[in-house]
C-alpha cells in the first residue's frame, strides 16, 4: 500500500519531501563520516573495530523489519564476546540506534507509512522521563549480571509471545482509536521502556509494540514501523543523556563510527525487506534468536541462587503481564465488534 501511494506520488510528479530529507540525511552523515574518519585521523581505529560493522548488519536489518533495536543483536555480542561491560554495550546500542533507526524512520515517512502521532509523542517523553529515572534511581543499584539477564528476559519475553501467538499477531487488521488515552499508553510504555533501555540500550520499541498489537491489536504495517519509529527517538534522548554524561568511551565511538555506514543503509533496508518478505517467517526467524540468546546468556552469567531467582521471577512478570494484556485486548475488541 505504501509502495503503490508512492508510485502515484511519483508519477503525478510531486516531491517527496520525506524521501529527500532521507537522502540528505545519509548524504550529511557520510561526508561527515569521510571528513573524521579519513580527515581526522581516525581509519586506524575504525579499521581495528571491523566486526562490529558486520555485527550491525544483521543488527540493522533485524532493527528496521521488526521491533527489536539494533542493540538487541549488539549487546550480547559486545558483552558475552567481547567481554565489555554492559554500560558499554548499552552506550554503543543508543548512539548506533539514534543514527540508524533514525534513518529508517525517515524512510518509513518516505513511503508514506501513516504512523500515529500521539503513540510517539507519548513514548517520546515517558522515554525521557524513564531514562532519568532508570539512570539516576534505578541503574546505579541494579548488579551487571542482573543487567544482562534483564536484556535477556526482555527479548525472551518476546520470543515466546511471538512463538504462542504469532500467525494471530500477523493477521491483525485494528487501527488505533481516535482518543487521547492512546498517548497515555504511548506515555507509559515510553516510561517503561526508557527505564529498561536506561541499562541495556533497548525497550522502549518492545513496549509500544506490545502496547499496539496486544492493547490494540493494530496491524502489524503500522505497529512495526511505530515502534521502530519510538526507537528512533528515545535512542535519540538516551545518546543525548550519555553524550552529556560524558561516559561513551572510545571502544563504543570507535564501534560506532565503524557500524556507522552499515546501519544508515541496513535499517531502511530492513524496512523495506519486511513489506516483501512473508512477516510470519520473519517473526519466527527473530523470536528463534531470542530463545537462543537466551540460552546462551543464561549458561554464561546464570551462576548463583539470586542470578536463577531474578530470572525466575522476571520471566513470570512478563509472562503475566503479556497475557493480562492480551486478554485485556481480546475483550476490548469483542466489545467494539459488539458495537
Amino acid at each position: 500500500m505504501a509502495t503503490a501511494t508512492a508510485t502515484k506520488t511519483a508519477a503525478r510528479g510531486e516531491v517527496n519531501y520525506y524521501m529527500l530529507g532521507w537522502k540528505a540525511y545519509v548524504i550529511t552523515f557520510l561526508c561527515i563520516w569521510a571528513v573524521v574518519v579519513f580527515g581526522l585521523g581516525y581509519w586506524p581505529g575504525v579499521k581495528a573495530h571491523w566486526q562490529m560493522a558486520i555485527v550491525m548488519i544483521m543488527g540493522s536489518l533485524v532493527a528496521g523489519s521488526t521491533p527489536m533495536g539494533g542493540g538487541t543483536v549488539a549487546f550480547p555480542i559486545l558483552v558475552l564476546v567481547f567481554g565489555q561491560p554492559a554500560a558499554n554495550a548499552r552506550n554503543f546500542g543508543l548512539i548506533i540506534q539514534a543514527l540508524g533507526m533514525t534513518s529508517a524512520m525517515i524512510f518509513i515517512l518516505g513511503r508514506k507509512v501513516p504512523l500515529p502521532f500521539r503513540v510517539l509523542a507519548g513514548s517520546t517523553l515517558g522515554s525521557i522521563v524513564g531514562f532519568i529515572f532508570g539512570q539516576f534511581v534505578v541503574g546505579p543499584h541494579v548488579p551487571q549480571t542482573l543487567v544482562k539477564l534483564l536484556f535477556s528476559c526482555l527479548w525472551m519475553s518476546f520470543g515466546l509471545l511471538t512463538l504462542a501467538k504469532n500467525t494471530e499477531i500477523c493477521g491483525l487488521k485494528g487501527k488505533l482509536p481516535n482518543d487521547p488515552a492512546v498517548g497515555l499508553i504511548g506515555f507509559v510504555a515510553g516510561l517503561v521502556g526508557g527505564t529498561i533501555a536506561s541499562m541495556i540500550g533497548v525497550g522502549v520499541e518492545m513496549m509500544v509494540y506490545t502496547a499496539m498489537v496486544l492493547i490494540f491489536r493494530a496491524d502489524l504495517k503500522i505497529a512495526v514501523p511505530t515502534a521502530v519509529s519510538a526507537a528512533a527517538l528515545a535512542s535519540i534522548v538516551g545518546a543525548a543523556l550519555h553524550l552529556g554524561l560524558h561516559d561513551i568511551d572510545s571502544n563504543a565511538f570507535y564501534n560506532w563510527l565503524a557500524a556507522g555506514p552499515i546501519v544508515i543503509f541496513g535499517a531502511p533496508t530492513g524496512t523495506w525487506l519486511v513489506s516483501v518478505l512473508p512477516r510470519v517467517k520473519v517473526l519466527y526467524f527473530v523470536s528463534t534468536l531470542c530463545v537462543l540468546q537466551f540460552v546462551w546468556n543464561l549458561q554464561q552469567t546464570a551462576h548463583s541462587a539470586t542470578e536463577w531467582i531474578f530470572v525466575v521471577v522476571a520471566m513470570a512478570i512478563a509472562v503475566i503481564g503479556l497475557m493480562t494484556l492480551y486478554k485485556a485486548g481480546k475483550k476490548n475488541a469483542a466489545l467494539v465488534a459488539a458495537g
